[in-house]
């Protein structure tokens, strides 16, 4: 069993900045593969963002390439998703997810992938 916890939503202007952290419980968190996933209001939760194991490897969604950065530190047992040049229409509920089966492009991008989810947090971004 795995827990998320997110943290470092809120609220940020257009072109602004803000920095998502995911804490995970267990001993186990380098054998995850971590992804990031947004829903926005009256939407289906979509695919933002993931990384494999090591951290080697990352894949992103088209809307958020070049501006998002995914990355995760396995001594902390934390992933972060770095979010610059935040645009309105990224304003969401943003979710990490942990994925037991190894790295993939399309295995990522697949939220029933996913076996473990945070319980979300709030990013507006302001115009």
């Amino acid at each position: 069993q795995v827990q998320l916890v997110e943290s470092g939503g809120g609220l940020a202007q257009a072109r602004g900045s803000l920095r998502l952290s995911c804490a995970a419980s267990g001993r186990t968190f380098s054998t995850y593969t971590m992804g990031w996933f947004r829903q926005a209001p009256g939407k289906e939760r979509e695919f933002v963002a993931a990384i494999g194991r090591n951290g080697g490897i990352t894949n992103y969604a088209d809307s958020v390439k070049r501006r998002f950065t995914i990355s995760r530190d396995n001594a902390k047992n934390t992933v972060y998703l770095q979010m610059n040049s935040l645009q309105p229409e990224d304003t969401a509920v943003y979710y990490c997810a942990a994925c037991l089966r190894p790295f993939t492009s399309l295995v990522a991008k697949m939220i029933p992938s996913y076996d473990y989810w945070g319980q979300g947090a709030q990013v507006t971004v302001s115009s």
